[in-house]
Order: C-alpha cells, then sequence, then structure tokens
C-alpha cells in the first residue's frame, strides 16, 4: 500500500502501520482520540495529552533530539514528524530505521487533511471523518457569533530574550485570523526577534502565549508598563498552535477570550 505525505512524499507499507512513534505532540494526541492509543510505542517528552500517556509509553526524546538508539530498539513500522517541529538532519536519521511520515501544515485546510491522512494510514476512516466534522462545526459556529465584530490589531509573542513573535506563514496567524484579529506582524515571516521599542505604542492587544516560552503574570506587569494602552493577555498556546483534534475545543475557548477581551 502506497501513501503520501503533507510533503507529496511516497511511503509503502505491507499492511496498516501497528507500532507508531510520533514526535508531534498534537499529533500524538489526535493518535489518541483516533483510537490508536494502544498502537503508539514511543513519544516525546512534550506530548502532555493526555496526561498519562508518558507514564505508559516510552519517551525518545524531544522534538529536536532523539535517542536513535531507542527508536530502534522499538522497532516501528512508521515514524510520525512534522517539517517544522523536527529538524531535517534527524529525520534523514529516522528514515533509516522506518518510514517517516511528515506533516506540513499552514491552515485549517492542512490539518482536516492530516487527520483525514492519519483516518487513511491507520484504518480509522470513520473517526477521522467524526473528527472532522466536529471540528467544522465549532468553526461554523464560532464564525457566527464574530461576525460583526471588529478587527482588533493584535502582537503573539512566543519567546523572550529575545522577544519572538508569530507572523504570517504559521499556523498560528491562521488562528489569529479566524479569530478576525488583524496580527501586528503580519508583514514579517514566520517567527521573527522583535524590539519592544520598535513596536506602534496603539496596538490594542498583546498575547503572550503558555508555550513554547511560558509567560506569567510578571511578563504581563511588564508590558502593562512599556505599552499602556494595550490590554496585555496571557492566552493558552496549545489552541493557537496545536493543529490536531484539539481543534475541537479551540473554538469554544476563542468564544471565551473575545468575551475577554
Amino acid at each position: 500500500m502506497t501513501y503520501k505525505d503533507q510533503l507529496n512524499r511516497l511511503l509503502d507499507f505491507d499492511d496498516t502501520p501497528k507500532r507508531i512513534i510520533s514526535l508531534v505532540p498534537s499529533q500524538t494526541e489526535l493518535l489518541v482520540d483516533l483510537g490508536l492509543e494502544s498502537l503508539i510505542v514511543g513519544i516525546t517528552k512534550f506530548c502532555v495529552h493526555p496526561q498519562n500517556l508518558r507514564q505508559k509509553k516510552t519517551i525518545v526524546g524531544g522534538t529536536k533530539q532523539v535517542n536513535l538508539d531507542k527508536i530502534k530498539d522499538l522497532n516501528p513500522d512508521v515514524i510520525l514528524c512534522n517539517k517544522e517541529e523536527n529538524t531535517k538532519e534527524m529525520i534523514l536519521e529516522l528514515e533509516h530505521i522506518a518510514p517517516v511520515h511528515i506533516s506540513d501544515i499552514f491552515n485549517l485546510e492542512d490539518a482536516l487533511e492530516l487527520i483525514n491522512m492519519y483516518g487513511d494510514l491507520f484504518s480509522t476512516e470513520e473517526k477521522a471523518i467524526e473528527i472532522i466534522q466536529n471540528i467544522k462545526a465549532a468553526r461554523y459556529d464560532f464564525s457566527e457569533y464574530i461576525t460583526d465584530e471588529s478587527k482588533l490589531k493584535v502582537a503573539y509573542f512566543i519567546w523572550k530574550s529575545p522577544w519572538m513573535v508569530a507572523a504570517k506563514n504559521t499556523f498560528i496567524d491562521t488562528m489569529l485570523k479566524l479569530n478576525n484579529f488583524q496580527n501586528y506582524f503580519e508583514h514579517l515571516e514566520r517567527y521573527p526577534e522583535v524590539e519592544l521599542n520598535e513596536m506602534n505604542k496603539n496596538i490594542d492587544v498583546i498575547m503572550l502565549s503558555s508555550e513554547p516560552y511560558p509567560f506569567k503574570e510578571d511578563h504581563v506587569k511588564q508590558l502593562e508598563f512599556e505599552f499602556p494602552k494595550a490590554k496585555i493577555v496571557l492566552v493558552d498556546g496549545e489552541y493557537f498552535s496545536w493543529y490536531g483534534s484539539r481543534l475541537k475545543h479551540a473554538f469554544a475557548y476563542f468564544k471565551t477570550l473575545h468575551q475577554d477581551l
């Protein structure tokens, strides 16, 4: 059987893969929601959902570095990666061990395509369709909810020292647009470093993500001093950057966020 990943690479399997290693947290959660938890043999230390999974499965490293010998010993049928979260060098090494399926996510359509791909690859088509339908229904309900809202100019921070933000051509930027926000840094690419003193003081909202940098209330107070006219909020980064089955719950979270703003 031949399948494509999201880079249009062809992967051949004699049978449905039964031993899965996932090196992307959001994709690990998706596997569980597809009913495939028993087939997962290896995950990363960042695969925090569901909460008890790391106590049950072998941790093979992080998203940028893994223990290749540990992965070999697990004898995987397939290794699930992401173009952005995993390094090219690591993926080249992993391909010597097992077929590597690579996701490449920029928008909601890409996310839904990946869910469909996993449903096909792991023979869980019905569950994949159910998850996709739930996400689409939540997205539609949310679009009705925010129809008449004016666009707020938003800066979304992902890191400190140096300060880094989400700009265009990112999944986070797509989520901001679905919220009818205007990304203050939409003229820049990916995840640039920025200087606070070069930002417009009339910006409407500054969002401090819970990941990858764990922003806290102290950082809110610091930026309130720097940007007295802006609303500074801590946001759950998983709902803006996790593109798997967590999207089922993201739009309900976005509703509460709009209420707070």
